[in-house]
């Protein structure tokens, strides 16, 4: 009862004027918007998340006076969570043991991919090792940073690698999809009606749907909790048949653009020449990601019969809630691209320190005299 009430003590303190920053706030939504606006009109992918997200890193890059802070996701993840959820049915439980095959190519893809990007952003790059190492890790954000600080990498530049792979590839696979399957996918996703035809029972089930979810996903320890306890919880009950109710299109809308612009401020407050900087190294990491994953896709498409398509969603690492946006446009089967996604994510986490420790053990790390020629951090080396 404690823990409860400290954290809903913490929640409030969170929205206190003193500590958000709701003037810039509603800049950067205002931003977004005419973002998310234009990428409609265009018929671009994924409008309301790409609009915001690209906007959103053009404003930092100017300085202009911008922020999403992180309390903001949760909510709007759950609301997305809640939205895939409302995809699946009750035939995909059918296909699940047709998965077997392009799970094990998965441990395969994380080895090769993440390799790939270390080698890379060590030698070409010029990070120090463990940076290089945290960096070039194909997922779990907040645990490589973790990690990657208890080890002496430098984290700042963690968060900046990872957040530029997310953008870098959560903005080009959609388009690559898009280019690969010959269609549009702007205004495809399977959304619920509008706000005003919406049945309250609806409404309030899917409120329901998103607190229990939330909660559970944090009492179970999932990565994720508030996209994966939701669109699980969601999940059951359209699999069960209890109800075929989707999420309006206004609120899944606002949810995706409220997303798009807590990316595109992750670089808010970060020196412009960090960011570009980043930005550069991204596109050789994200170029050598997609390579990876389009091989993979196609050989084991090849072999499963699962698709190409589908299996570039499910292994390429640009976020579970964005990959399994894009397969919802698609009307590809949701919940095998969010189950690899989820297996990519604990592998990473589970795997990256046993094997920096086994690497310290074949290749003991230098001594610090002969760090000091490493490269400065990607935010002081722009200062």
């Amino acid at each position: 009862m404690q823990d409860r009430i400290a954290s809903l003590r913490a929640l409030v303190a969170a929205f206190a004027p003193a500590r958000f920053p709701y003037l810039r706030f509603l800049v950067a939504l205002g931003i977004g918007w005419c973002g998310g606006s234009v990428f409609a009109w265009l018929r671009l992918p994924l409008p309301w998340m790409l609009g915001p997200m690209s906007m959103l890193t053009i404003a930092s890059l100017l300085r202009l006076p911008v922020a999403a802070p992180a309390v903001i996701r949760p909510p709007m993840t759950a609301v997305i969570g809640i939205m895939l959820g409302a995809s699946f049915k009750p035939d995909m439980l059918d296909h699940i043991g047709t998965w077997f095959a392009t799970m094990l190519g998965l441990a395969l893809f994380v080895a090769v991919a993440a390799l790939a990007c270390i080698v890379y952003l060590h030698k070409v790059a010029g990070f120090d090792r463990e940076t290089a190492y945290f960096s070039g890790m194909p997922g779990g954000l907040v645990e490589m940073i973790e990690l990657g600080e208890q080890r002496g990498a430098d984290h700042n530049t963690i968060a900046l690698a990872h957040s530029a792979r997310i953008l870098m590839i959560v903005f080009t696979l959609p388009f690559l999809v898009q280019w690969l399957e010959g269609v549009s996918i702007g205004n495809r996703s399977q959304l619920g009606a509008g706000l005003a035809a919406a049945p309250w029972s609806g409404l309030e089930l899917m409120i329901l749907c998103g607190f229990a979810g939330a909660w559970a996903g944090r009492r179970l320890g999932l990565p994720g909790p508030y996209l994966l306890g939701p669109m699980l919880t969601s999940a059951a009950i359209h699999v069960a048949g209890i109800t075929d109710f989707a999420p309006p299109r206004e609120i899944v809308n606002t949810a995706q653009m409220v997303l798009g612009t807590v990316l595109g401020c992750r670089f808010a407050g970060t020196p412009p020449a960090a960011i570009l900087r980043v930005l550069r190294i991204a596109l050789g990491s994200t170029a050598i990601l997609l390579a990876v994953t389009v091989a993979f896709a196609w050989g084991l498409g090849r072999l499963t019969g699962h698709g190409m398509v589908p299996i570039m969603l499910a292994y390429s690492p640009g976020g579970l809630a964005e990959m399994s946006l894009v397969a919802l446009a698609l009307h590809t089967d949701v919940a095998f691209v969010a189950a690899h996604h989820i297996v990519r994510i604990v592998l990473v986490m589970v795997s990256a320190g046993p094997i920096l420790r086994l690497l310290d053990r074949i290749d003991p790390k230098p001594a610090p005299s002969a760090q000091a020629a490493a490269p400065k951090p990607l935010d002081q080396a722009a200062e």
